[in-house]
């Protein structure tokens, strides 16, 4: 971290005339553990903050405009602060533009500021790379105008900008996460209560295991927002026909109702309600079993998630299916599902500890061999949420 810090404030100095009194911030990003595509249905969701982040460092430049630079694009943007348009272009300074429009909505006076951004995490890849840059952001704008906002408020603030200004309608899991998680724990969250607990992950037991396929498919955005309008139409006839109760939204269907909406719903309709009503089911059984360390049942859990998104959600394709497949055939692995929005990106896979080198070895020999892709593997654990490592003087 160290070397780190020193590239990004050297690079700070060379933009910007001076690296002293620079602030950092930095916002971690996230694996879910289980739990797809239901917090944007007001249902359960059990990610975990990982150790890849955001580091963002800041100063203000007593102006009114936001200086941004990325060294993982080594890539220059900005942007003048009050009302009026984001610039179009580059895409990522949408997350950065629109949090800071979020909070001055919110009423913060926001001063202007340079910011050089850098990231571990692999863009596009599941892991929330967004929100730990909404999040890394708006700590560091933060910061620089002296303000505090309650952090279950801020996170929904930053999902609010990436579905008003980069376009893409997510639930609060990613930017939550990123601010509530806890080294040892996963965050077993209600995306309806916006209220998480935290549950105890022993990774001396079994270790999870991230699997980048190196695929990311263009359509994943459109289809993401598709997949909530299929959502938002079934919890819309859910609630005609279950007019014993109110439904306000999917997380308001059991799965017991299931038989009774099948012959009513459009067919496609009703296979995004069936993976989003059983998939919380899956989410509330795999807290208990890792609760009582019973990673056989979370496993199985994890590997129902994965043919319920391949087959009921069609979020997956033939990469993240292959990683899957060639994980389920390796020793010591209680589960494996796809992980994140889908369509490329990461899989997510319990292994036993004492066989978690041998299988990181193995699942990139095996997927190399059958896509002709190096993929990216590595253990990772619960992780330290989202915090202002100093702020600027």
């Amino acid at each position: 971290m160290i070397d780190r810090i020193s590239a990004i404030l050297m690079k700070f100095k060379k933009l910007y005339g001076s690296g002293e009194g620079v602030g950092l911030a930095r916002a971690p990003g996230r694996v879910n553990v289980i739990g797809e595509h239901t917090d944007y249905n007001q249902g359960f969701v059990m990610p975990m903050a990982i150790a890849r982040d955001t580091v963002v460092a800041f100063k203000p430049n007593g102006g009114r405009r936001v200086n941004a630079y990325t060294l993982t694009l080594e890539e220059s943007a900005g942007f003048e602060l009050g009302e009026g348009p984001l610039p179009a272009s580059p895409g990522w300074l949408a997350y950065v533009g629109g949090v800071a429009r979020v909070l001055e909505a919110r009423g913060v006076e926001l001063p202007g500021v340079d910011l050089v951004i850098h990231t571990t995490l692999p863009v596009g890849g599941g892991l929330s790379s967004s929100a730990a840059l909404e999040v890394g952001c708006a700590l560091a704008f933060l910061s620089a105008a002296g303000a505090e906002i309650d952090r279950r408020d801020l996170a929904v603030m930053c999902q609010t900008a990436e579905a008003d200004y980069a376009g893409m309608r997510c639930g609060v899991m990613d930017q939550y996460v990123a601010l509530f998680g806890e080294p040892g724990c996963v965050v077993k969250l209600d995306c309806r209560s916006v209220r998480h607990e935290l549950v105890p992950c022993a990774t001396d037991v079994a270790k999870f295991v991230v699997c980048d396929t190196g695929v990311r498919h263009e359509l994943a955005s459109s289809e993401y927002n598709n997949r909530r309008q299929e959502c938002e139409a079934g919890a819309a006839l859910a609630a005609k026909m279950l007019a014993d109760r109110a439904v306000q939204s999917l997380r308001d269907v059991e799965v017991d109702d299931l038989p009774e909406l099948e012959g009513e719903l459009d067919e496609v309709v009703f296979r995004r309600v069936r993976h989003v009503v059983t998939e919380n089911a899956r989410v509330i059984g795999a807290a208990q079993a890792m609760c009582e360390q019973n990673y056989l049942s979370l496993g199985v859990l994890m590997d129902a998630s994965h043919e319920s998104l391949r087959d009921e959600y069609q979020v997956s394709c033939a990469e993240l299916d292959a990683m899957v497949e060639i994980a389920w055939a390796r020793p010591g692995v209680y589960g494996s599902r796809m992980t994140g929005g889908g369509f490329g990106g990461c899989t997510i896979s319990l292994v036993d500890a004492e066989k978690a080198d041998a299988f990181c070895e193995s699942v990139a020999r095996g997927y190399e061999e059958r896509t002709g892709i190096v993929p990216s593997i590595y253990v990772c654990a619960p992780e330290k949420g989202a915090e202002l490592i100093r702020p600027a003087s």
